[in-house]
């Protein structure tokens, strides 16, 4: 058997050679020697493509063609192959090779078989085209009214790179990437993905996507059902401009208003604390950022809402109110509060709050100072225990009726109350020291204890330093402390300093954040 291998020629000048140079003389008879080429590869697709072979020379006749191929190079009838199937007579033959692997590097070459073997033309290589990307859906969790968790696992790129993934979600079923969607990260692997902006009791349809440069594929459907929302009621009114100064909150604009919120557990009910500083107050609540409604006024009977475009406005002198609406009631309640500390760690011990805090409008807080013993307290209004505030979780987090807070260490307390958060409430309760290398003996060992001084509302210590540095420190921790400059202290300034050895009466309120450092004139 004798086997050639040719390089692709031009058809024309192929066969005008070859009864030359495919032709051999025996005793007067001109015999044809077999020859073969691999003309061009053609429609090439992710799964398949299309080999082109061409029959020079048939010699004594094939009786097979076709085209082998392998992943590897110079592939013979022993890899894999495909039979042509068409007109035995054709010299061009095209063999379409099927059940190709997407993305993938393949070597063919025409064959043919006669009596005396088989004989190949010339190898071509070609790559497969890249697929979409194989991608499943994770179950959802950690659902709320408004928020909740997915994500997927690109388990196959496809042989090209994914270059986004993450989520779709919608209310109709089959959501794709023309919804809502999250972006979360390229490449293959698992991924979380964060649902937020949903509606309250809504189902959801969900989906994981990827993409890569040959599109986008979906994963398996989940779908979810969101809890009761949070309802954010916003309160306008004439009150607001001058009762929260240097904000961006304004006169009758709902979206820039004081606002009253639910929990998700009880979705119906809302409450806030609001400041109107005004001695005539008016107001309304807007249950979106404008004023499309619903919007509720007052009512002929008292404690209830009207939905009546033309409704009164509410009225209320000045004063920081409670305010609870019930949306499924209608009903509603505005109580002015004046807060304190009770406890037997206060001067009145249980017997009632000491009115020990101020408000203040700019900072949004209660504040003031207080000496308390070793024991407990709670924050109280009015008198009453149907207003009070205590840590359950045993932190900065208040909530209604919550535990009593347990102080290990007596002294005079720099104490913030903040209400200004719908049903997000905290405090805190701080002693403050004065330490540092200007101190002499102790240094930076220990703090000098500052005390309350309630007629000029500030902590105050008269102590001589000398040159040197120093800081406030609250609670002889570092948790906590002051520096930069007297008059903008800060929790990142540098150590303040004194330039000149002496008696200094020190000042500190920590609330403004400033303080002041006088020589004595003692």
């Amino acid at each position: 058997m004798k086997i050639k291998i040719l390089s692709t020629a031009i058809a024309a000048l192929l066969i005008a050679t070859v009864f030359f140079a495919g032709c051999t003389k025996d005793n007067n008879k001109v015999t044809l020697e077999p020859q073969l080429a691999t003309a061009q590869v053609l429609q090439v697709k992710s799964d398949s493509a299309t080999v082109v072979g061409f029959i020079i020379a048939a010699g004594d006749g094939f009786t097979e063609k076709g085209i082998c191929y392998n992943t590897e190079a110079a592939p013979t009838i022993a890899n894999s192959k495909t039979i042509y199937t068409g007109a035995a007579n054709t010299a061009t033959f095209n063999v379409k090779l099927g059940g190709l692997t997407y993305a993938t590097k393949y070597y063919a070459r025409a064959y043919a078989t006669n009596a005396s073997g088989t004989i190949y033309g010339d190898e071509y290589s070609f790559t497969t085209l890249p697929v979409k990307p194989t991608v499943t859906t994770a179950v959802i969790t950690e659902i709320t009214g408004k928020t909740a968790t997915g994500g997927g696992n690109v388990t196959i790129t496809g042989g090209a790179d994914v270059t986004k993934r993450g989520v779709c979600f919608g209310k109709v079923a089959h959501p794709t990437v023309a919804d809502f969607t999250t972006s979360d990260g390229t490449g293959a692997g698992a991924f979380v993905s964060s649902l937020k902006d949903l509606q309250g009791l809504t189902k959801y349809f969900v989906r994981a996507y990827a993409t890569n440069s040959v599109g986008t594929s979906y994963g398996n459907e989940v779908e979810f059902t969101t809890l009761v929302s949070i309802r954010n009621w916003n309160v306008p009114g004439n009150y607001v401009a001058a009762s929260y100064p240097g904000s961006i909150l304004k006169d009758w604009d709902p979206a820039n208003s004081p606002q009253v919120q639910s929990l998700e557990a009880t979705p119906d009910k809302l409450e806030g604390f609001i400041y109107m500083a005004g001695s005539a107050n008016e107001w309304k609540f807007a249950s979106q950022p404008n004023w499309n409604g619903p919007n509720y006024g007052a009512d002929a009977v008292a404690g209830k809402l009207s939905t009546d475009p033309n409704a009164g406005n509410f009225t209320s002198p000045a004063g920081y109110y409670k305010i609870n609406a019930d949306a499924a009631a209608l009903t509603y309640t505005a109580v002015a509060t004046v807060w304190g500390v009770i406890g037997d760690a206060t001067p009145n011990a249980w017997n009632d709050e000491t009115p020990a805090l101020t408000y203040s409008p700019a900072l949004r807080t209660w504040n003031g100072g207080v000496h308390l013993t070793v024991g407990e307290f709670k924050f109280r209004a009015n008198h009453s225990w149907d207003y009070n505030y205590g840590s359950t979780t045993k932190d900065a987090n208040l909530t209604a009726g919550g535990d009593n807070i347990k102080l290990t260490v007596a002294g005079d307390y720099a104490i913030t109350l903040d209400l200004s958060h719908p049903n997000a409430y905290t405090y805190s309760a701080n002693t403050w020291g004065i330490i540092g290398a200007a101190v002499p003996v102790t240094g930076w060992d220990s703090d000098h204890k500052l005390t309350w001084d309630a007629t000029n509302k500030v902590f105050t210590i008269t102590l001589a330093l000398t040159a040197g540095e120093y800081k406030f420190r609250a609670n002889t921790a570092w948790d906590l402390a002051l520096g930069g400059t007297l008059d903008a202290l800060s929790t990142t300034g540098a150590n303040l300093s004194v330039a000149a050895a002496g008696t200094y009466k020190i000042t500190l309120d920590p609330w403004a954040l400033k303080a002041t450092a006088a020589l004595s004139k003692k």
